[in-house]
């Protein structure tokens, strides 16, 4: 086993008195004070992440379009240069390999993936090449971020700006269900950059809250929601898989998306006391695959694969939680919606 990377803000999360762990092959702060109060302060105000460690891929040259089309199961027309898309690489059983976003440039694609399969995603696109060195990452979130940034941008949209006096591309995306951007810039530039966040106000916060805030709106994690072994239709994910064009593993979604998928990632919230973790079985079949404790919600909430059968919204659920039988019940999309408390 290798040595584990460091961001070029590690120093910054020192000083701060981060509690760093190993996460993907880095060394990643996973909170500052309290995992809590961090997710607390991006759902109310704004909280800035350190996402350096996620990968980035670069196609290019005058087939790079017609290449990723047909290889990335969403369709790359429905979007023009300074736009960005929700995308999946799979393979030929039509298992998720990664998920990704795709940012369309005049002539090349960026692709910013997860951190621990940029390997696979290489593989699986030999013709990108690996920029993940050329950029720092850092992700502002929260109903006061763009306002504390002194910039805007729409969903999905992204565009190359000057942000509190550092070049960045600036990104309408994000993993929190909250309002904010991605920022990507050049590593010698991050820490000047993080410093001018955080002197705006915005909180420095950790792995531990990103996962709390992006398991309150339903996004999939992959390697936990999301591997090899299971489909979009399964994830829920079928709004980014165009099965009318040709890409790795069509033929096969075509035949589960004609029949359904044989079971289902449903968000459930529990209705007796208790934490779900990842691996915890569901008695009516299936097992948690994200689980922990919404700080909004004030209660266990996960994401977990039942059969199809089951997989109504308002049905209940049994969980084997350390051997007690506990009660949870299956919710609409997301399991928390600031937008309904403002």
């Amino acid at each position: 086993m290798g040595s584990l990377q460091r961001t070029p803000l590690h120093e910054r999360h020192v000083e701060l008195g981060a509690r760093v762990v190993p996460f993907a092959g880095w060394e990643m702060p996973v909170l500052y004070s309290s995992i809590i109060e961090e997710h607390r302060e991006v759902r109310s105000r704004a909280g800035v992440f350190d996402v350096s460690h996620m990968g980035q891929l670069l196609v290019d040259g005058e087939d790079a379009h017609d290449y990723l089309q047909a290889h990335l199961t969403n369709d790359l027309d429905r979007i023009g240069a300074g736009e960005s898309q929700y995308t999946l690489i799979t393979n030929a059983d039509g298992g998720v390999v990664d998920d990704l976003i795709a940012y369309r440039r005049n002539g090349t694609y960026l692709l910013v993936v997860n951190a621990a399969n940029v390997e696979l995603d290489l593989a699986a696109l030999p013709e990108a090449t690996d920029a993940s060195e050329s950029w720092a990452m850092l992700a502002v979130q929260g109903p006061r971020a763009l306002a504390a940034l002194e910039t805007s941008v729409k969903p999905f949209t992204w565009r190359e700006d000057c942000v509190l006096g550092t070049e960045c591309l600036v990104a309408g995306t994000g993993y929190t269900g909250e309002p904010g951007c991605e920022l990507m810039c050049d590593p010698a530039d991050a820490p000047r950059l993080w410093d001018a966040i955080v002197s705006r106000g915005v909180r420095p916060c950790g792995l531990g809250a990103r996962d709390t805030l992006r398991l309150e709106a339903c996004l999939p994690l992959h390697g936990q929601d999301l591997d090899e072994g299971r489909d979009p239709f399964a994830a829920g994910l079928g709004f980014a898989v165009r099965t009318e064009k040709e890409f790795t593993g069509a033929a096969r979604l075509r035949e589960i998306e004609a029949t359904g998928p044989a079971e289902r990632l449903v968000p459930f919230v529990m209705e007796d006391k208790g934490i779900p973790r990842a691996g915890m079985r569901v008695e009516e079949g299936g097992t948690v695959t994200s689980g922990g404790f919404s700080p909004m919600l004030e209660r266990g909430i996960g994401l977990a694969y039942v059969p199809a059968g089951v997989a109504e919204v308002g049905r209940e659920l049994i969980l084997d939680i350390r051997k007690n039988l506990r009660r949870a019940r299956i919710v609409e999309k997301p399991i928390y919606n600031s937008k309904e408390e403002r």
